[in-house]
């Protein structure tokens, strides 16, 4: 008996017709035929850097529909007009996990946004504790490179970005049916082995630790689930994409 032979006709592979098309995220609602302008500096990116024509293809995506195939409608130095055609891939599901962070400086904190959009997070939540050093932070800025990841990366969604809170709030706040897992740098059993699934969050300290009356009233809380992050020191940043990669790998995501 032969073996079977593979279809390897056009109609079984996958549709590459999209892949290498520029993509880009946009506040206006998308479905079929919905026609509008883009942003300048999307205007100037497409006409001038592209140099895309009339007729050609771009993706789209809002965050909330999923992405889209659409086509330049107009062209111009400062304009650029497209038309909405097909839908191309569904929004995407997420695991529901926070990542609740002491800020960060400029640069280290941007980094951690990117990450974490990459990394398919649901929230970032900045924590400000004691010895914090950023109190004030640019929340478009780090919206910006939270959408230039999911540009880059295929994200049909981007992680909702919350407003600063102190730790007292958020422990005081915190929903009875998430659980948060407390990276504490004093050590705790492996997060690996913690049983800890959505929803849940992560909380990250800032670069010099939690203070020990923080630490205490972490855990006070029944939700806190202490882990170790292992035996190495890690900078704030490192050490949140460790959690979050560890979390999503126990979780099958």
């Amino acid at each position: 008996m032969s073996e079977a032979v593979p279809d390897l006709s056009s109609e079984a592979l996958p549709d590459r017709t999209d892949a290498g098309l520029p993509r880009l995220f946009v506040e206006a609602p998308l479905a079929v035929g919905a026609a509008f302008d883009l942003p300048a500096p999307q205007a100037h990116y497409l006409a001038q850097v592209m140099r895309r024509q009339v007729g050609d293809a771009v993706l789209l995506f809002d965050g909330r529909a999923g992405e889209w195939r659409a086509r330049l409608a107009s062209v111009s130095k400062r304009h650029v007009g497209v038309v909405v055609e097909a839908q191309t891939r569904p929004l995407e599901t997420v695991p529901d996990l926070w990542l609740c962070a002491a800020p960060l400086k400029r640069g280290r904190i941007d980094w951690l946004a990117e990450k974490a959009c990459e990394l398919g997070v649901a929230r970032l939540l900045p924590v400000l504790t004691r010895r914090t050093i950023v109190d004030r932070l640019n929340l478009d800025r780090l919206r910006s490179h939270m959408i230039e990841a999911a540009e880059q990366c295929g994200r049909t969604a981007l992680p909702e970005l919350a407003e600063p809170v102190t730790l007292t709030a958020l422990l005081a706040a915190w929903p009875a049916e998430r659980a948060l897992i407390f990276a504490d740098e004093t050590g705790g059993p492996p997060l690996a082995q913690a049983s800890a699934p959505a929803p849940a969050a992560i909380l990250i300290g800032p670069e010099g630790g939690f203070t020990p009356e923080e630490r205490v009233a972490i855990r006070a809380l029944p939700q806190a689930v202490p882990v170790g992050l292992g035996p190495r020191i890690l900078r704030a940043d490192t050490a949140a994409v460790a959690a979050v990669a560890v979390w999503q790998a126990v979780q099958g995501d």
